[in-house]
C-alpha cells in the first residue's frame, strides 16, 4: 500500500503518451485499490540481456513503458526506459554486435524519459545501424521509440501511431462525501491546489493541465517528423489514430510489412556488406566527383530515359561503401512499395537522401484523389529516337552523399 501514493502520482494529472485502451486497463487495477483493496507485489523477475543473433542484438521493448520500475513488473508488465538505454549502451560497445534491432510490443506509457531515450537512440545510428520491428505493438511512447531506428518494421497483424498525448484527472470528492470524509487544503501560492482529487477540477486548472499536454504533444509530434523526415503537418494530421498494414506505409510511419526472421534477414544482409571506402581510395578514381543538388521535388518525374537498376547495383558493389549500397537498397525499396520501381534510379543517380524519397513519393500519393496506397505511376517513355542510357558516374554518387551526410 506504500507504493500506491507514488503510483497514483504518476498516472494521475500527468501527460502520458499510452494508448487510450492500455490506460484503462492500469485505471481499472489501480483506481480499486485507492479504496482499501490490498495490492499483491509479486518477486521481480530476472532482467535478461539482450540476445545477439547473426551479430544482431535484440533488445526488447516490451509492456508499459516507464522512466523508472518501482517493483511492479511482475504485476504490470513495466520496462523502464533506464534499462533500454543501458542495454543500448552495452550493445554499442560490445564488439560482437554490427547492428540492433528493438523487438517493440508496448502500447506506451509515460512522457517523463522517452525523448531523451529517443534522442539517444537516433545519434546512436551514427555507430551501429538500429533498426526496429513492431512486433505488434509500437504505439504512442513506443513509437517514440521506434521511430527513432534507421528502419521500421512490421508483422502482418502489428500496429504503430498513436502519435498523441493524454493526461487524465481523478475526482473522488463524492465518493469522500459519501463516506464522510472532508479535505481542507490550506495553501499559500494561488495555484498550489491545483489538481487536487479531492475537489471538483476548476478551470484554470483544467488549462494548466491542457497547457502542458499541448507542450508534449508539440515535442511529440516535431520529434517523430525529424526522425522520420516527415512534414510536420503530416504528423498531426494522424490525430494520434492507429495504423495498421499497408496503412502505416502509406503514411510513412513503417517501412516494411515483414516478421522479426524479415528483418533479421535482411539486417544480417545488410551488416555483411563491403568494408567503407576510404576518402584515398575515393580520390584515385579517375572520374572527378560533382554533386548534384537538385532537391526530390524539382525531379521531373517523366525522364526521357531511366537507368537500368541491375547495372546499377552491379557496378556500385564493386566499389560501393556499406552506407553507399544501403542506400541503394532503401531507395530501390521505397519505389517499389509505392509502385514506381522506375523512378529509384532518377533519386539514386541524383543522390537525394531517402528521407526526400519519402517525402517526394508522400506527396505524389497525397495528389491522387483516388489513391489508397502510394501507387504513383510514371508514364513509360514512347519517343523511339531516345534510346540512349546516361552514364552512371559512381564515384559521383558517393561524393554527393557522403557529403549529404555531413
Amino acid at each position: 500500500m506504500t507504493l500506491l501514493p507514488h503510483i497514483a502520482g504518476r498516472v494521475f494529472d500527468a501527460p502520458l503518451l499510452i494508448a487510450r485502451a492500455k490506460l484503462d486497463t492500469i485505471l481499472g487495477v489501480l483506481v480499486p485499490r485507492l479504496r482499501g483493496e490490498s495490492l499483491p507485489f509479486g518477486a521481480k523477475p530476472v532482467t535478461r540481456d539482450y540476445e545477439v543473433e547473426n551479430g544482431i542484438a535484440i533488445i526488447p521493448v516490451v509492456g508499459t513503458l516507464v522512466r523508472r520500475t518501482i517493483g511492479l513488473e511482475a504485476q504490470s508488465g513495466l520496462m523502464s526506459y533506464g534499462l533500454i538505454a543501458e542495454r543500448l549502451d552495452a550493445a554499442l560497445q560490445d564488439n560482437a554486435v554490427k547492428a540492433i534491432l528493438l523487438d517493440i510490443d508496448s502500447p506506451g506509457g509515460e512522457a517523463g524519459g522517452v525523448f531523451d531515450l529517443a534522442d539517444k537512440i537516433f545519434s546512436a545510428r551514427k555507430v551501429k545501424p538500429i533498426w526496429a520491428i513492431a512486433n505488434d505493438e509500437a504505439f504512442s511512447a513506443a513509437y517514440a521509440i521506434a521511430a527513432a531506428a534507421d528502419r521500421i518494421y512490421l508483422s502482418r497483424t502489428g500496429g504503430v501511431g498513436s502519435i498523441g498525448v493524454i493526461a487524465v484527472h481523478l475526482d473522488q470528492s463524492v465518493a469522500e462525501a459519501d463516506a464522510g470524509l472532508k479535505y481542507t487544503a490550506i495553501y499559500a501560492g494561488e495555484h498550489k491546489n491545483d489538481l487536487s482529487p479531492h475537489e471538483p477540477l476548476s478551470d484554470p486548472a483544467r488549462a494548466q493541465l491542457q497547457t502542458e499536454v499541448d507542450r508534449v504533444y508539440s515535442l511529440f509530434t516535431e520529434t517523430v517528423a525529424r526522425m522520420r523526415g516527415l512534414e510536420l503537418a503530416a504528423i498531426k494530421e494522424t490525430e494520434a489514430a492507429l495504423y495498421f498494414g499497408e496503412q502505416s506505409m502509406a503514411a510513412g510511419l513503417a517501412d516494411r510489412i515483414g516478421t522479426m526472421g524479415d528483418a533479421l534477414s535482411d539486417l544480417t544482409k545488410k551488416i555483411a556488406r563491403p568494408p567503407i571506402l576510404t576518402s584515398q581510395t575515393l580520390k584515385r578514381k579517375e572520374t572527378p566527383m560533382t554533386e548534384n543538388t537538385q532537391p526530390a521535388e524539382d525531379m521531373d518525374p517523366d525522364m526521357e530515359s531511366i537507368p537500368d537498376l541491375t547495372a546499377l547495383k552491379a557496378d556500385l558493389k564493386k566499389e560501393a561503401t556499406t552506407e553507399a549500397m544501403a542506400y541503394v537498397a532503401e531507395v530501390t525499396e521505397l519505389c517499389q512499395l509505392a509502385g514506381v520501381s522506375d523512378k529509384a534510379a532518377a533519386f539514386i543517380t541524383k543522390a537525394v537522401p531517402a528521407a526526400e524519397v519519402r517525402k517526394a513519393l508522400l506527396e505524389t500519393r497525397a495528389a491522387q484523389a483516388d489513391a489508397t496506397a502510394i501507387a504513383g505511376q510514371i508514364p513509360a517513355n514512347t519517343n523511339p529516337t531516345t534510346n540512349a542510357e546516361p552514364k552512371i558516374d559512381t564515384a559521383a554518387i558517393y561524393a554527393a552523399r557522403n557529403k549529404k551526410g555531413k
